[in-house]
């Protein structure tokens, strides 16, 4: 089963209750149904399948994970009852401090280990199978291991998969010089679960992430490469701001759709029509 649809958000609540053909699944943000809403997960879930996205459990911070915001979370995803579950290659905050947003690890032997085991109890807790996200980086920290090295020993050893924010890969590429399709080579093809997209923000010759563009052409292509490379079983689009029409999201829907539709003919690599 490939399922193709959007991160739930309350701006798009109305169009996503009436039922458009074209979201085949929705992307629930587990912060957001801490303090209430489960009464509307259950209600989604009639309708929809369900994947549930962590930011805040920082899994690449040492020591114990913080499990009030554990609890939280599973207590989303047994609402949700989700497909499966995702967080972040990243840590949100030290011993000492919420710092809010996500940040790099080094691709070590040592931040490997410590993401193994909170990714592996993050599983077990929720009793589903976990997918780590790659993110957005200033700055390209180096280690033991390339980054495509860490990333399959961490699914090889913690039993997850990956879910590849396609963005992501395209505006590290651009603002750190490297080849997208080569890093995405170097990747243990059957480990790719799900992707994000959305449109990237160019500012003064810098890609960004907000999550606020639709779909680019040349970003397009990249998907599409992916697709023709990987298993992938699910496509989100997370739109953050700059909420557009419903008839732009269709759209990207539908192109989604269509690419995914020709990597099912043709699963040799770089060959598939997009």
């Amino acid at each position: 089963m490939r399922w193709i649809g959007v991160g739930y958000r309350r701006e798009l609540a109305q169009w996503i209750a009436s039922r458009p053909p074209e979201v085949g699944c929705l992307e629930i943000t587990a912060e957001h149904f801490f303090d209430g809403g489960k009464e509307k997960l259950s209600k989604l879930t009639k309708d929809y399948p369900l994947f549930v996205h962590g930011l805040g459990l920082s899994l690449g911070t040492p020591g114990p994970l913080d499990q009030s915001t554990l609890d939280k979370f599973a207590a989303v995803v047994e609402a949700a009852q989700p497909e499966w579950i995702s967080e972040h290659v990243a840590f949100t905050r030290s011993e000492e401090i919420d710092l809010g947003h996500l940040n790099p690890i080094p691709p070590s032997v040592e931040t490997l280990a410590v993401l193994v085991d909170h990714a592996i109890e993050v599983s077990e807790r929720c009793g589903r199978t976990l997918i780590l996200e790659n993110i957005t980086t200033h700055l390209r920290l180096d280690g033991d291991l390339s980054e495509t090295e860490f990333l399959n020993k961490l699914c090889e050893r913690a039993g997850c998969g990956l879910l590849l924010d396609v963005t992501n890969l395209f505006i590290n590429s651009r603002n750190h010089k490297f080849d997208a399709g080569r890093w995405l080579r170097e990747l243990e093809p059957s480990r790719i679960a799900q992707l994000h997209v959305v449109g990237y923000s160019l500012r003064d010759g810098y890609w960004h992430d907000l999550h606020a563009e639709p779909i680019q052409n040349d970003l397009f292509e990249l998907v599409c490469d992916v697709l023709n490379y990987a298993p992938v079983r699910s496509v989100i689009i997370e739109r953050d701001a700059r909420f557009p029409c419903t008839d732009e999201l269709t759209q990207d829907l539908k192109r989604l759709e269509s690419a995914f539709d020709a990597s099912r003919t043709d699963n040799s690599v770089g060959t598939a029509p997009c």
